[in-house]
């Protein structure tokens, strides 16, 4: 990542870059691409009181730039304060791209939805072919709704009892 630090009004010391460096350095825990950094430093005068501004340009892949604008009466207390800022700013983003991606879904023998009755996945007891009217018989003796068989020509088959008493089959 590249860092430009630039004095306007100012000059820049070794402790100042030292300082600027370390809070850039605290930037890059959430593994976010940055391409760089500008750092613009300036000393303000106002109605005779002096004051700082820093401005923070980061740079960042597949994301437009942020810029984080403060302003103290202490240089280094207007240094942390914009690296604060942009550690939270650089956190929410990373918070935002790790929370949204698509998630597996768990290989899950039952379901369990919380409007409709529990759903439990279960295998055919025979998948030996049977004929329509054994399947018929077998839907009989049971009580149950349907029946799902294999017919005569491998195709997987279901009939059930429908209102009228009369049977259908899929």
């Amino acid at each position: 990542m590249n860092l430009s630090i630039v004095g306007k009004q100012l000059e820049l010391t070794d402790a100042i870059k030292a300082h600027v460096e370390s809070g850039k350095d605290s930037l890059t825990k959430y593994n976010l691409d940055i391409i760089s950094t500008r750092v613009v430093l300036s000393a303000d005068e106002k109605n005779g009181k002096k004051g700082f501004s820093v401005e923070f340009a980061i740079n960042l892949a597949h994301m437009n730039t942020v810029v984080i604008k403060q302003k103290d009466k202490d240089l280094y207390a207007a240094i942390d304060l914009a690296i604060e800022r942009a550690k939270k700013v650089l956190r929410r983003h990373h918070d935002k791209i790790t929370n949204h991606k698509v998630k597996e879904e768990p290989m899950v023998e039952t379901e369990a939805f919380d409007d409709a009755d529990e759903i439990v996945p279960t295998r055919l007891e025979s998948y030996k072919p049977i004929e329509i009217e054994e399947a018929l018989n077998e839907l009989k003796e049971s009580g149950k709704q349907f029946f799902v068989f294999m017919d005569m020509d491998d195709k997987m088959r279901t009939i059930y009892k429908r209102a009228d008493d009369k049977y259908g089959l899929y």
